[in-house]
């Protein structure tokens, strides 16, 4: 009996222990091993993607479709495929370079880190905000600001603070990560005045490529009522190989 009794007492001791053992696990991670965890789980080693940007005006909407390529942190390349009017338009970052390519003027314009902070093609999105000259892992400082429930999921709230070498766009960004699954659901923006300009929500999970991301994401500006850019991933694939020459200036001119 009591050798029952003992070892009814370690089963239960170890079914406490076990969901107790992750929860510490999990607050164990550091604020950059959390922006690590979400930054990879949506670029994987290397990405090809199907998308669709809208942007949202009080009196008038606009669409477009794009094709977008990664590797890892050092290379990016976006392909307009519609409109008709922008269709053809390129966007290479290859390390902390970035290229612009306008086939109406047959031109590959080089982008200056001044040029990052600007609207990219009309949306509420800078250039950085797209082709991320700035590493959210390496170039920003991380701090735990807590925990809070986004849409009924566990955040972390973590703040990021660039780094004084790094060209960052964004004086502070405060982003929250799902504790679970590792998705970012939401990022405010704040200018070098500390005031709030954008916020960002992700949305839609879904499972593509093989795993579990937010497929819709989301900017507001704060100060411009009814204006939002929504980016709609529809169809990702992750970790087929792309070699580095890929993303050259060369290449720029013959994507499709």
């Amino acid at each position: 009996m009591e050798k029952i009794q003992l070892l009814k007492y370690f089963v239960g001791f170890f079914i406490f222990m076990v969901p107790m053992l992750t929860i510490q696990s999990q607050q164990d991670l550091t604020a950059k091993s959390v922006i690590k965890k979400a930054d990879d789980n949506m670029r994987g080693n290397t990405s090809q993607a199907d998308i669709t940007v809208k942007i949202i005006r009080p009196t008038w909407n606009r669409e477009m479709n794009m094709k977008a390529w990664t590797k890892g942190d050092d290379y990016t390349m976006i392909l307009v495929k519609a409109p008709a009017k922008e269709k053809g338009i390129v966007f290479l970052k290859r390390i902390k370079e970035v290229w612009n390519w306008i086939p109406a003027i047959e031109r590959t314009i080089k982008l200056p880190p001044s040029m990052m902070s600007q609207s990219w093609m009309g949306t509420d999105f800078t250039n950085d905000d797209l082709v991320k000259e700035a590493s959210s892992v390496v170039d920003y400082d991380h701090k735990h600001l807590g925990r809070e429930t986004i849409r009924g999921r566990d955040c972390y709230k973590i703040e990021m603070i660039p780094k004084p070498t790094a060209a960052i766009v964004w004086e502070k960004v405060i982003v929250w990560v799902d504790s679970e699954d590792f998705l970012q659901l939401k990022a405010a923006f704040y200018d070098e005045d500390g005031e709030l300009i954008n916020i960002m929500n992700s949305s839609e999970v879904k499972l593509l490529g093989g795993r579990k991301v937010t497929s819709k994401l989301e900017m507001v500006p704060v100060d411009k009522e009814g204006n939002s850019t929504v980016i709609i991933y529809n169809d990702i694939i992750f970790d087929k190989d792309i070699d580095d020459n890929f993303f050259t200036t060369r290449n720029i001119k013959q994507l499709k």
